[in-house]
């Protein structure tokens, strides 16, 4: 029992160092970030689509269902190419710094969407995180815009993780994963064209891939993005929601310590960044300890009231 337990703690790791390893394979892939998410979206969808026609599964949902499968799709893909787009102007580790306030966001979107109150400390330590960004922002602020696009494609990862919430309640969360890179993927062609009038270089689309692009682009499509969520989903059936947000916030600092050691000193920052992201991360594991704190004493309210 005791052997199966750990094993599940160390699988989760390695998925969140999995998802750390995502922005420095935005850095090793040769295209810019549209370009990339069009193809991990694609490449994603058909190796789902792939393993549905293997197993004899029906990819079939409801037409309302559908439109805001693919519309969470179409989040996804403006929030990954945020996320790829502010490691490219940047770095990897200012992009992680600005990713770590997804969870925080949530916080606050979550509520609204459900209807219910902000907690108190939930307020609180949104205004450290400020504090953190501000500290980054003031020694770091030659990436200002890849700090400010990092922490946008945050407050989407919060926007789709607060839909799919609901989503996974009616639907299977691989149907629901298949036609969100679906979705993903046609928003990203649709953007296009914007794209090439606006902001690619020489205003061309670059699909054109090395054989080194596509080993990166099947490792970030196969194994970071089906693989890496299959066993996530796989793995909420045996640990608490609790263990599972608390280690991923983790994701951030794996991702870090990867860049550092992978790009050696393009990824060296100040003392500044450091203690505005260690500012950053105390707020976000402190979230889900108050959470818990916060759910407890309702419960034994509960219980007192009975």
């Amino acid at each position: 029992m005791l052997g199966s337990v750990f094993k599940d703690y160390l699988m989760l790791h390695l998925i969140v160092l999995i998802w750390g390893f995502t922005a420095i394979l935005g850095l090793l892939i040769s295209i810019p970030a549209v370009e990339i998410v069009f193809y991990r979206t694609l490449i994603a969808t058909l190796i789902l689509g792939v393993l549905f026609v293997l197993k004899g599964r029906r990819v079939i949902i409801p037409k309302k269902e559908l439109a805001k499968v693919l519309g969470t799709g179409a989040l996804i893909g403006l929030h990954w190419i945020l996320f790829f787009g502010a490691a490219r102007v940047s770095t990897a580790s200012v992009c992680l710094a600005g990713m770590a306030t997804c969870s925080l966001w949530t916080a606050f979107i979550e509520p609204w969407v459900n209807h219910s109150k902000i907690k108190w400390y939930e307020v609180m330590l949104g205004l450290v995180v400020l504090v953190g960004l501000y500290v980054i922002f003031r020694f770091e602020i030659k990436y200002w815009e890849g700090l400010v696009m990092a922490v946008g494609s945050a407050f989407l990862g919060a926007c789709f993780t607060v839909s799919n919430g609901r989503l996974t309640k009616k639907h299977s969360p691989y149907l629901i994963t298949f036609y969100e890179m679906m979705g993903a993927c046609i928003f990203t062609a649709l953007f296009m064209p914007f794209y090439v009038m606006f902001f690619a270089e020489d205003g061309q689309i670059r699909l054109g891939l090395s054989s080194n692009d596509w080993f990166w682009l099947l490792l970030l499509s196969g194994v970071c993005t089906v693989y890496a969520f299959s066993v996530s989903v796989e793995l909420m059936k045996r640990l608490t929601v609790f263990v599972i947000n608390l280690t991923v916030n983790l994701e951030p600092v794996y991702g870090i310590v990867l860049a550092v050691l992978i790009f050696g000193e393009k990824e060296q920052m100040t003392s500044g960044f450091y203690l505005g992201t260690l500012i950053i991360l105390v707020s976000v594991f402190l979230y889900p300890v108050f959470n818990f704190i916060y759910k407890r004493r309702k419960q034994k309210q509960l219980l007192r009231m009975q």
